[in-house]
């Protein structure tokens, strides 16, 4: 196996003022939370938006390790639809220091490029901000952050700081190369 050389940037908002909206791309897309854990839906998301940028972590996961991570407190997956069809995701985790991680996000190949990522990602940054509101007993949000790497899609950095994200840290790894399966077995890119 080869390695890969790999970028992560850790970028974060401190304040709710500091996200700036992408423009809504139309009627045709609605952005629904998932309130019924769905561990079948979730790994559906992650491994269809995944795919092609190699994300490889959750593959192995159970279904009781998909059902115990959904179930916990402060957990979220927000969905982009298109004509009520999922287009991608976004996935947030509230921690215990006020912070909501921005755990996973994108969209399904077939729906990238057509304005749909901005809004979703200013949803999905929205509802981390308010997080505290839909989970009594969690601390109010200080702070959203996020991960992206040299792996992801090319508009993905951009994005982010679209949308108010500032960088505080980058990382520099060599990582084994990993083959992803891509949707379903056969489907890789």
């Amino acid at each position: 196996m080869s390695t890969l050389t790999v970028t992560t940037w850790s970028l974060e908002q401190t304040s709710a003022a500091d996200l700036r909206p992408a423009a809504d791309p139309g009627d045709d897309i609605r952005i629904v939370r998932a309130e019924v854990p769905s561990p079948e839906f979730s790994r559906f998301l992650y491994a269809s938006v995944g795919g092609d940028v190699h994300w490889t972590d959750r593959l192995g996961m159970t279904y009781a390790e998909w059902q115990k991570w959904l179930d916990r407190p402060g957990v979220e997956t927000w969905v982009a639809y298109e004509k009520g069809t999922p287009a991608g995701y976004v996935e947030l985790e509230a921690q215990d220091d006020g912070a909501v991680e921005i755990v996973y996000f994108g969209l399904i190949p077939a729906f990238r490029g057509r304005r749909i990522g901005g809004h979703l990602l200013s949803v999905g940054v929205a509802r981390a901000w308010d997080l505290a509101e839909r989970w009594p007993g969690l601390p109010r949000t200080e702070r959203v952050w996020l991960h992206t790497c040299s792996k992801d899609g090319p508009h993905a950095m951009d994005n982010y700081l679209r949308r108010g994200f500032r960088l505080f840290d980058t990382k520099v790894e060599e990582e084994m190369e990993v083959s992803s399966p891509g949707p379903w077995p056969g489907a890789a890119v």
